[in-house]
């Protein structure tokens, strides 16, 4: 299941489209607060998970302190006492887009407020920039970077191998980095400022998933992909001895220095033919055990092993003996840990075992003897050790119905990251393909009773986001994502109760609906044999499919008449083509080519609009023709979005273009006849329209551009007379460039797409509507040597009761929260965002609630400038 989330995904958005340059003069220069002018507060649409987690690391030294990465949404880390993730790579630009991949993360067992990320998504061209190391001494709340002279791959094949960083258990200032493309064996002396290859490593690696693939993206040599430590030949601080290295080469996988790095021999006697996937040491009893596969994953793997070597027999020279849990293993194993509670008891993970499910394995006695998480009993009936609860993410069912021996919701798929909590043989968390997974009650599965697994993602946001649309009535979003397909959007506070149906999209790539008669939804996506187009009435409660014309290979773009009595299809491989009712007979349209993107007037239901290359077309007739318009200066090449405006007959925005060409953003009153650049707006790749502000007659615009060259998510209220920044520098998570809209019931809201962060919503501080207006203050209430402290009070000057609050700022002189009461709070570099406790939520119309805080300060200890709060009713 769903095998091409960011493969395909990443590579669609990645070709060309995600750099920036510097921008073109302009005749003149808008209204532009480089930095947030109005202050915001940010929130995700709540789907929890909805992608790839290859990583999941803890802290050998604190318990409940864990940390998780994804392959192109950036890495987090878990807050026990909510059992949430908080996000920790938000403050990545647009420029620095490819850093929101993880490719490994590292946390320090001797100081464990330090942690690292190696970041970068492509090694080959996809990604322009190379990669990095980032280092952090607050447990992500702020990070500095060290760059890297090669590219990494968090999004490449072999993802699921590792950990590739790691550090030193007794000389905390060492690390160790694993390279790809044949860069070798990295370390670092200084707490990851620094980098030096470690030239004395004899082998980079030469395993490549498909040598012939001319894009490198598959060629790649996946190069060291795992360290470890024996920390049994150290004392602190002293740099451990022996360091086992694991490499991409089916012949010599696994290598070893007793001599702190100094020199490295190929461990005798090792299997061949396979790849190391993963190399865990369980110290207690000198144990590393290695689990293999025959490729490197995540998707692949038809063959697999598991082996145990005795680092401490034959007076160091070791002993091999193959423990594989299944000889007759059609998959690849990957998970691997041991429980640092009970030496001797180890879990792996048969990654690759797609069908009927994954598999876990457990012993108890070092791999002498293992037991399942299911089995069959007459098949094709499987008895499982488990029972799953997705009440908390109930889409993970996916609407599914299976035959067995396949049953739903899956175990998993692709579950490359298994690990025991260290203090806690109760908790165990994996990975998935779409979301991670863990049990608390896991020694049951020793004694006889069955493990309870439920979802533990709450927080981690991980889905691309292709298009979306907010109606004028019914849910406020409806969103079109990769993978998942999409959502229909109530509560954007819940997660919904099942991805679209009927059909179920691999990626939904475009959804429109009706503008006068909104409960009429169309979208288009991706699915193997079709059909790849779909229909709602009911506001995309329920779904039929539609038919499709001949040759669609995907899904494109597609549009909805202004009263949903038609449609006009612009699918991959055949072409622009129009239908009258739900798609039971297509037309293909005349005038306009292939692969053009397609939108509708949002008040004429016959006129349409399409763009490709530089040239605009209209049609007056349905779709049935189009003619080219005579506009001049679009941009001919890169990647284009346009939009109309609800409404205003003919009234049409258009952003995009090329960082080497022309890029900008345009707007048209005469149905695309002509159209007028925008001056100041340097780059702009989405356009949308909300609320109008309180006064104003034109919706709201919001768009993800570069201003007065600054890059971010910005708002006119003004029809684009002038702009101001909405998003901060803790806000930006990488590339925003698939889609944007405002919501048209709420002044001020904005929904923002990212490309793994998940969907990102934005409010004013002091909404217009309803209840929630909200006035704060911030005043220090005491002030000593390194340390203050303050107290926050918020309040309600709207007509309507809280039942809940939140409150934000950006603290201006490297100020750290330390404790906060009377509210809960995350703190990401110098964003801070506080909420109410479960007793104090509710505040009356004129009521006020107040919260203090202490924090750390060095050099001064300005207030925020500003402070925005929201109350929900």
């Amino acid at each position: 299941m769903r095998r091409t989330r960011h493969l395909l995904l990443g590579l669609a958005l990645a070709a060309g489209l995600l750099t920036a340059a510097p921008p073109t003069a302009a005749a003149a220069q808008p209204a532009v607060e480089p930095k947030a002018a109005e202050a915001y507060t940010w929130k995700n649409v709540r789907i929890d998970g909805g992608g790839f987690v290859p990583g999941i690391v803890f802290n050998r030294a604190e318990k409940n302190l864990a940390y998780a990465r994804t392959d192109i949404g950036g890495a987090y880390r878990w807050q026990q006492s909510t059992k949430t993730w908080t996000p920790l790579l938000d403050h990545i630009g647009w420029d620095d887009w490819g850093h929101t991949g993880v490719v490994s993360l590292a946390t320090d067992s001797v100081d464990p407020n330090r942690v690292y990320a190696a970041v970068g998504t492509y090694t080959n061209s996809w990604d322009p920039g190379n990669g990095a190391v980032l280092r952090s001494t607050d447990r992500g709340a702020t990070w500095r970077k060290a760059d890297l002279p090669f590219k990494l791959g968090g999004n490449m094949p072999g993802r699921g191998m590792g950990e590739r960083l790691a550090v030193d258990p007794h000389r905390n200032s060492v690390l160790y980095l694993g390279a790809p493309s044949g860069k070798g064996l990295w370390r670092s002396t200084d707490s990851g400022a620094t980098w030096s290859q470690v030239t004395a490593f004899p082998n980079p690696g030469n395993y490549a998933q498909d040598p012939s693939d001319t894009s490198g993206y598959a060629s790649d040599n996946q190069g060291i992909v795992w360290v470890t430590f024996d920390e049994s030949t150290g004392t602190p601080g002293t740099a451990t001895k022996t360091v086992y290295v694991g490499v991409a080469d089916k012949e010599n996988t696994v290598y070893r220095s007793t001599d702190a790095g100094a020199t490295w021999t190929r461990l005798p006697g090792q299997p061949t033919g396979l790849l190391a996937h993963k190399g865990v040491l369980d110290t207690a009893n000198g144990h590393l055990y290695l689990a293999y596969s025959d490729t490197g994953g995540p998707y692949d793997g038809s063959k697999g092993a598991v082996w145990r070597y005795d680092t401490k027999a034959g007076g160091g020279t070791g002993a091999w003996k193959d423990v594989t849990p299944a000889a007759d293993a059609y998959y690849g194993f990957s998970g691997l840990s041991v429980d640092r509670q009970k030496p001797g008891t180890v879990m792996v993970s048969g990654y690759s075992s797609w069908w009927p499910d994954t598999q876990i394995f457990r012993t108890t006695d070092s791999g002498a003897s293992w037991t399942k998480a299911w089995d069959f009993t007459s098949y094709p009936d499987r008895s499982n050790r488990y029972t799953m609860d997705v009440s908390s993410s109930p889409w993970l069912t996916w609407g599914a119905n299976p035959a067995p021996p396949e049953q739903t919701p899956k175990l998993g798929w692709m579950t490359e990251a298994l690990e025991i909590d260290p203090f806690d043989s109760q908790r165990m968390m994996y990975g998935t393909g779409a979301t991670i997974y863990g049990t608390e009650n896991l020694g049951q599965w020793d004694t006889g009773g069955k493990i309870t697994i439920k979802p533990m993602v709450q927080g981690l946001e991980e889905t691309a986001v292709l298009d979306l649309a907010s109606p004028p009535s019914g849910a406020p979003l409806i969103s079109a994502l990769g993978d998942i397909g999409g959502f229909r959007h109530t509560d954007l506070t819940k997660v919904p109760s099942m991805m679209f149906t009927s059909p179920n999209f691999t990626s939904t790539t475009s959804v429109d609906y009706a503008e006068t008669k909104p409960d009429v939804v169309v979208r288009a996506g991706n699915l193997d044999g079709g059909p790849r187009v779909a229909f709602s009435t009911d506001n995309g409660a329920h779904w039929f499919p539609g038919t499709e014309p001949s040759g669609v290979t995907g899904g494109g773009t597609v549009a909805a008449a202004a009263d949903g009595s038609r449609f006009v299809w612009s699918p991959d491989g055949a072409g622009v083509h129009t239908a009258s009712g739900f798609g039971t007979s297509w037309t293909a349209s005349q005038g306009i080519p292939a692969g053009a993107v397609v939108e509708s007037d949002r008040v004429d239901p016959k006129t349409f609009y399409g763009f490709k290359a530089g040239v605009f077309y209209v049609s007056t007739d349905g779709g049935a023709t189009f003619a080219a318009s005579k506009a001049t200066g679009l941009p001919a090449k890169g990647n284009v979005r346009f939009k109309a405006v609800p409404g205003r007959g003919g009234d049409l925005w258009l952003a995009g273009g090329d960082p080497d060409g022309t890029y900008g953003l345009w707007h048209s009153t005469d149905r695309g006849a002509t159209f007028t650049k925008v001056q100041g707006v340097d780059q702009a790749d989405t356009i949308g329209f909300g609320k109008a502000a309180p006064g104003a007659s034109y919706p709201a615009l919001y768009a993800s551009a570069k201003v007065g060259g600054v890059r971010g998510v910005f708002r006119s209220t003004d029809a684009g007379a002038s702009w101001v920044r909405i998003n901060d520098d803790a806000h930006q998570w990488g590339w925003t460039g698939a889609a944007i809209t405002g919501d048209p019931r709420v002044y001020g809201r904005v929904y923002v797409s990212t490309n793994g962060r998940g969907i990102v919503y934005g409010d004013t501080a002091q909404p217009s509507d309803g209840g929630g207006a909200c006035l704060a203050t911030y005043k220090v209430t005491g002030q000593w040597h390194g340390g203050f402290q303050a107290e926050v009070t918020l309040k309600n000057t709207g007509t309507a009761a809280w039942s809940s609050w939140t409150a934000g700022w950006s603290f201006t002189g490297g100020q750290q929260v330390t404790q906060m009461w009377n509210a809960t709070h995350t703190q990401t570099g110098a964003a801070v965002t506080a909420g109410n406790t479960a007793w104090n939520g509710r505040v009356p119309p004129g009521g006020s609630a107040t919260f203090g805080l202490t924090g750390s300060w060095s050099g001064t200890n300005p207030p925020p400038t500003t402070v925005s709060c929201t109350g929900t009713g």
